[in-house]
């Protein structure tokens, strides 16, 4: 690398600085709305949940004593699993939302005013990923594919969005953690 392409590339990241301070503040203001509508949402349905299940095994519990205490451990069993199985659903739900505010926040820069320099900059890590001799194509929603010989990188918007709620793995679970809810880690 010449000092000419070093300074090039030095350049390039120092624009590349105030897109990317907004963009991350813009993030932020929109995951704080995201998340608090989540929290809500998330709260809403896990206190359904609860009522559904203390109702289910409060029904077991009478059955098992007019009827039999087998058939009451059966009822009470099958009361946890579908509280258990609505409250994992409400947990989906929330992530699922989650992952899908991102993905319309990260489909939005495409009409930012730095989209240009952000798919540059896709464009650059793409193709340093895939290697000599890829072929770098625009994705239809935003973003940047490179292709090599048994390698493809995915820099679409979409993937990226989608990695980046991946990689906040447990640190989501405070939107459905009873106790934690309304504060972030």
């Amino acid at each position: 690398m010449t000092i000419l392409q070093r300074d090039r590339e030095t350049a390039a990241q120092a624009a590349l600085t105030p897109v990317r301070a907004a963009l991350l503040h813009r993030a932020r203001e929109q995951a704080a709305g995201i998340t608090a509508q989540a929290r809500r949402q998330a709260a809403d349905a896990l206190d359904q949940a609860r009522r559904d299940a203390a109702s289910q095994v409060a029904r077991a519990g009478e059955a098992g004593r007019t009827q039999a205490a087998p058939l009451a451990a059966a009822l009470r069993a099958e009361g946890r699993r579908g509280a258990r199985a609505t409250l994992l659903g409400a947990q989906r739900e929330a992530y699922e939302e989650l992952r899908d505010r991102v993905r319309a926040s990260v489909a939005s820069l495409r009409d930012g005013p730095g989209y240009d320099l952000l798919l540059e900059r896709l464009r650059q890590e793409a193709g340093q990923a895939a290697g000599p001799g890829a072929v770098l194509t625009e994705a239809p929603a935003g973003g940047i594919i490179a292709r090599a010989p048994g390698m493809v990188v995915d820099c679409s918007l979409p993937r990226l969005a989608d990695a980046a709620v991946e990689a906040l793995g447990d640190q989501v679970a405070w939107l459905w953690t009873p106790g934690r809810r309304g504060r972030r880690p």
